[in-house]
């Protein structure tokens, strides 16, 4: 039996990548810094009609 949960050793990896990449960081991580380091692609914003 094993007690390893690898959806919670990716949260922790993540959280991890987060608080070194915010430790070296002299100002506050923008909020696409934040994307890129966790992986997540923003969802185009939608275009207005006129376009």
């Amino acid at each position: 039996m094993t007690l390893e949960d690898g959806d919670l050793l990716g949260e922790v990896e993540l959280t991890t990548t987060l608080i070194i990449a915010a430790t070296e960081s002299e100002d506050h991580l923008s909020q696409e810094e934040i994307d890129k380091l966790l992986g997540v692609t923003p969802k185009p914003k939608p275009r207005s009609p006129s376009e």
